[in-house]
């Protein structure tokens, strides 16, 4: 009993680890833009916001599991934009990567199963990021960005006066490491007890036709929504075994955005509009995959 416990407390620090210094670095930067660059951000924003999925699907794909974290952060002080947003959690690779490589895959299907998550955030950013671009228009609404970093440090209470940048970005960051370790911790005892393999046949829904790949799929999505590494890690590991397609891997995958939407729920005050933004990664991820699976059966 007490190895589980000692087991759980360093899985958590660790994961809590992997996320701080992308926190603080993320902070540090909406400080300086919010307090140093004045009217000249906004302008930047617009220029840059267009290629903002591009950048954000190619990034993501690094094996790593804090920038999703930075990104929620970013968008929550509307630094970046939805589409953006959504480019980073679907191509976030997480524990992917480094198990393909320790079960030595060929490195032509790794490098097409990153291609896929980059190309499908990529796409699916920029289509998001139109869609909005219109209804903006249709709407009449001033479409440029508003910074809303005050209002992230209203809620921290981290007194901002704009003088001491550094020290408001250590606030911020302690006050979102201390949430993210606090339920990381109770998630990660959660999956301890449930156990990975409950977890893998949970997914494992036997039969052929579309109903059952359909219902592999969703329940894919739904273990990729597990803001925890166990969830790739099953993911990842069924598709090794073959028991499931390179399809259903991919809407686990591409749903699964890391400790992102911990911190977005988090940093973000509009609970209806993190429901949506997950709402949508999970209705992206399903239907790409089911695509990937007509392309690659």
């Amino acid at each position: 009993m007490m190895d589980l416990i000692i087991d759980i407390l360093l899985d958590t620090i660790k994961d809590g680890l992997n996320v701080l210094p992308f926190l603080f670095v993320t902070y540090y930067l909406m400080e300086l833009i919010e307090h140093q660059t004045e009217g000249k951000t906004t302008a930047f924003l617009q220029r840059v916001g267009r290629f903002g999925p591009v950048l954000g699907g190619l990034f993501g794909v690094i094996p790593q599991c804090g920038f999703s974290a930075a990104a929620s952060t970013l968008y929550a002080g509307r630094v970046i934009t939805l589409g953006t947003l959504l480019a980073i959690f679907l191509s976030t690779s997480d524990e992917m990567v480094p198990l393909l490589i320790s079960a030595q895959f060929p490195v032509k299907t790794m490098l097409l199963i990153l291609g896929i998550k980059a190309g499908i955030g990529i796409l699916a950013g920029i289509l998001v990021d139109v869609i909005l671009h219109l209804i903006h228009r249709l709407r009449g609404k001033q479409e440029s960005p508003e910074l809303c970093v005050d209002t992230l440090c209203d809620r921290e209470g981290c007194h901002c006066d704009g003088k001491h940048v550094l020290r408001s970005a250590l606030v911020h960051t302690i006050h979102i490491f201390s949430f993210i370790l606090l339920f990381m911790l109770i998630l990660n005892a959660a999956i301890a007890v449930i156990g990975e393999p409950r977890l893998a046949a949970f997914m494992s829904v036997g039969g052929t036709g579309f109903f059952a790949s359909l219902a592999r799929h969703l329940l894919s999505g739904l273990i990729g929504l597990i803001p925890n590494c166990a969830a790739s890690v099953v993911i990842t590991e069924l598709y090794m075994e073959g028991f499931i397609s390179m399809g259903t891997m991919m809407s686990g995958l591409l749903v699964g955005a890391g400790v992102g939407l911990l911190v977005l729920f988090r940093t973000n005050t509009d609970r209806r509009e993190n429901l949506r933004i997950t709402g949508l990664l999970y209705a992206i991820g399903v239907c790409a995959g089911l695509i990937v699976d007509l392309f690659i059966p």
